[in-house]
Parts: C-alpha cells; sequence; structure tokens
C-alpha cells in the first residue's frame, strides 16, 4: 500500500510531495526549507531513499540536494540538467524500486524545460499516480517561456506532445499531482481544485483538447509577466544551493531602522495592510506576511539589496524568513518586532495614508475633485477592463517608474487590495499623497465608475 502526502507551498504556489510505502519513500520537487520534509517523512516512520526533481526551477530555491545530503539519499535529477553537482542522473525509462511493491519510473515530458520529466509511481505494476511538475497540470500546462526566447515556440508544442504521451500511456484513474499550478507564474493559468485525474485531464485541458496549433496559439497568446527573480532561481539550482539557515536574525533598534532607510536600504514592515496605514515608519514598504510576500519581494526589490524585516511577533519574522529562502533572500540585515511606535525615536511620529473604496473613488469624482487613479494591476488583468482615465503601472514597474506619476493625490487600486497597498507604501515613501483603494476590481462597476471593456462584454 502506497501513500502520498503533499505539502503545500502556498506562498509560492507549489506543491512538493512525499510518497512511499511502509519503510521508504521519495521526495519530489522538495522545498529550500527541507525540515518540514523531515518532519513528515519521521511522521511517517519512513526513510528517505531518493530526492527527485522534475526539472530546474525556475521560481524557487530547492532543497533538493541538501535533503539528499542530510538523508542520504539518491538524488535523481534529468540527465538533460545541466548542473555543477553529483547526482545520479535519470533519462527516459529509467526505473528505482521506492519500496516492496512501489517502483518510481521517469518519463521524459519536456516543455516548461527541454530536460523536463515526470515520475509515475507504479503499484505492482501498474502506474497510480504522475508527478508531473510543470508539465501536465490541472487544467492547464506549465509555461514554456522561461528558459530562453527562440525555444518558446518549440517547447509549447513540446508540451502538447508531453501531454498527450502522458494521456496516451496512464488510465483515465491516474492521479496527476504537479508541482506547479497553485498560483506559481510557472503556470499558464492557474489550477481549479486541487486533484484531478488523467481522465479528469483528458476531459478538460486544452492540451488534451485541441489541436497542436491552436493550443500552442492561445498558449503564446496568454502568457503573462515573469517576476524578476526568476532570473536568479535557475542559476541558483544549477549550482546547487547552499544549505538555508533559518536563525533569527539579528534586532534592529529605532536607531539601526532610521540608519538602514537613511543608506538606501529596504525596511519592509509585514503587518497588514490596514495596521500599516494607521502608522508605519516613514519610508517603510508593506509587503503583508499573510499574502505572497516571497514573489512580490523578490520581484520588486533590486537583487542583492539588503531587507530588514519589521513586524508584531517573533514568529511573524520567523514565517518571513522561511518564505523568503525560498526566493534566495536568505538572510534579513535586521528585524524588529512589538508595537510601530517602538521603531521610531523619541518624538518622532509615525507616517500614514488613507484606505477607502470604489464607491468612495466614485464619490470624489462625482464632486469634481481631480485626483490620479493609478491601477498596477498587470497587463494581462487590465486588458478585461479598467476604469476610465487611469493611469497604468504594473505593480512589478512602480519602484523605477515612480517619477512618471502626475501630480496630485494618487488613488492606487489592484484586483483586491494586497498589491495597492504596496503601492501605496512605495508612493509614500517618496512623499506622495495617496489612498490605498482596498476593495475587489468587480466593486469599481458596481459603484458606478465609468469603465472601458473589451469589444463584447458587458
Amino acid at each position: 500500500m502506497f501513500f502520498v502526502d503533499t505539502l503545500k507551498i502556498e506562498g509560492l504556489g507549489n506543491r512538493s510531495y512525499l510518497v512511499g510505502g511502509s519503510l521508504a519513500a521519495v521526495v519530489i520537487d522538495p522545498p529550500r526549507d527541507i525540515d518540514q520534509v523531515i518532519a513528515t517523512a519521521a511522521r511517517r516512520g519512513v526513510r528517505i531513499a531518493y530526492v527527485a526533481e522534475t526539472h530546474v526551477h525556475n521560481d524557487y530555491v530547492t532543497g533538493g540536494l541538501e535533503l539528499a545530503r542530510v538523508t542520504g539519499a539518491r538524488y535523481l535529477v534529468p540527465a538533460g540538467a545541466s548542473v555543477l553537482f553529483a547526482r545520479t542522473p535519470v533519462a527516459d525509462g529509467d526505473s528505482v524500486a521506492v519500496d516492496a511493491g512501489l517502483v518510481l519510473r521517469t518519463m521524459a515530458t519536456p516543455g516548461h524545460t527541454p530536460h523536463h520529466t515526470s515520475y509515475l509511481l507504479e503499484e505492482d505494476g501498474r502506474a497510480v499516480a504522475a508527478f508531473t511538475g510543470g508539465s501536465l497540470l490541472i487544467g492547464s500546462v506549465g509555461r514554456p517561456d522561461l528558459v530562453e526566447p527562440r525555444l518558446t515556440e518549440r517547447l509549447a508544442r513540446a508540451q502538447h506532445a508531453s501531454a498527450h504521451r502522458l494521456a496516451d500511456e496512464l488510465d483515465d484513474d491516474v492521479q496527476v499531482l504537479p508541482t506547479h499550478g497553485f498560483g506559481s507564474f510557472c503556470s499558464s493559468s492557474q489550477a481549479e481544485g486541487d486533484a484531478t485525474t488523467i481522465g479528469a485531464e483528458r476531459k478538460n485541458n486544452d492540451a488534451l483538447t485541441k489541436d497542436v496549433d491552436t493550443f500552442v496559439a492561445e498558449l503564446l497568446t496568454g502568457l503573462d509577466d515573469v517576476p524578476a527573480y526568476y532570473a536568479h532561481m535557475g542559476p541558483a539550482n544549477a549550482v546547487g544551493p547552499a544549505p538555508v539557515d533559518l536563525t533569527p536574525p539579528r534586532s534592529a533598534d529605532a536607531d539601526e531602522i532610521a540608519s538602514r532607510l537613511a543608506a538606501g536600504e529596504w525596511v519592509v514592515d509585514l503587518r497588514n495592510r490596514v495596521a500599516f496605514a494607521e502608522g508605519h515608519v516613514a519610508g517603510s514598504f508593506n509587503f503583508e506576511g499573510e499574502g505572497k510576500l516571497a514573489t512580490y519581494l523578490a520581484w520588486l526589490i533590486p537583487w542583492g539589496k539588503p531587507v530588514t524585516l519589521l513586524a508584531a511577533t517573533p514568529e511573524d519574522i520567523a514565517a518571513a524568513q522561511r518564505e523568503l529562502a525560498r526566493v534566495g533572500i536568505d538572510r534579513p540585515a535586521a528585524a524588529a518586532t512589538g508595537e510601530a511606535q517602538t521603531w521610531i525615536g523619541e518624538g518622532e511620529r509615525l507616517a500614514s495614508f488613507r484606505r477607502a473604496r470604489f464607491a468612495d473613488l466614485a464619490d470624489t469624482r462625482e464632486r469634481g475633485e481631480k485626483v490620479v487613479v493609478l491601477d498596477v494591476r498587470r497587463d494581462a488583468e487590465r486588458a478585461d477592463g479598467f476604469v476610465n482615465g487611469s493611469v497604468h503601472i504594473p505593480i512589478h514597474e512602480l519602484h523605477g517608474r515612480l517619477g512618471e506619476m502626475p501630480d496630485g493625490e494618487v488613488w492606487v487600486h489592484c484586483a483586491g487590495g494586497m498589491r495597492a497597498a504596496i503601492a501605496a507604501s512605495l508612493l509614500d515613501a517618496v512623499g506622495r499623497e495617496v489612498v490605498a483603494v482596498d476593495d475587489t476590481f468587480t466593486a469599481a462597476g458596481e459603484a458606478g465608475l465609468p469603465l472601458t471593456r473589451p469589444a463584447g462584454t458587458d
């Protein structure tokens, strides 16, 4: 009898898997912080015999090399991957015995990367689960444009072929267990639901329901922006990541926080956007610890810039530190916890800005007040409709384009409020008068704001 334990890496939108039998197991695409993987195996009472990578990852730093070193497991990496460390290269059709009656077989599924490999778990000779990494996802496939622009169309066609190979060789009831698709920008679109099978994908996945030319054309048209930090993930994984250090960062007092801000370093406030708007250290930026912290902080921060973290509790700092380590931001320069007032000098005042709804923006416009409306959603989101007269600068471009903002009070919005809070903090830090619209974009039309929508939509 086999088991599959899913390790959800929520902030990055990925999954890792521990799969095995009564004595031994294999880990598929482990996260950087391997302690949770080891703890899961310990609870199962199994030995980690193998660690397997489906590909050299573009969206996070793997813990595979360190996990294999710590546990003594064999490290399975696709033979076509160009890496600089010792591993067990695997090619199409290779197999390893995991436990009694359990075999892990490799299947070449290029597309997300040229060397991408899926792993099929076979019980007593029959495939029961497919660990598809960035190949066949829930209702989608991994994006093919992260390796080399000149290879994008070729890899998109390979994705179609790989999806069909999986569907052709596996039974309908085989579980499909991908790494990407749960919020990761490595996916060409996001999953609906947490579970699927080959049979379900055969009916619902565009790669399996559309001809190759139609599929490729639509896939390439729908590709979204690529987070800037992705450029650093592949090289880090190819070299072999160093062990992660999650020991607490040094404590910073008000003087040190002020000094780091004066030096141009980033001071990041992890509190929720409501608390930040009410009072924060002037010049600090708001990236909510409960939001997609790693994705957006790593996307926006100049790579290698020292970062100091501010939060209500040490536990909040520890959680953020863990998440940031997964994308290569290994050691915060310093950290401070407690009440925000303790982060500034005696006699100083916290900065603040207003929050509002789209209905408030509609009222402001009706009164004839001239304000700047800033939309920080991505291009693909704005293409579905936008507030008439709004300025558009995607959040990941805003820090480098602050000088382009028109004069006046800025009302900034996104699709739900989190990115608007980030943008408001960036604008507030440079002295702009800002209002953070903490609302869902659907409320804009309901509030009576005039919208521009694509032709053919209401």
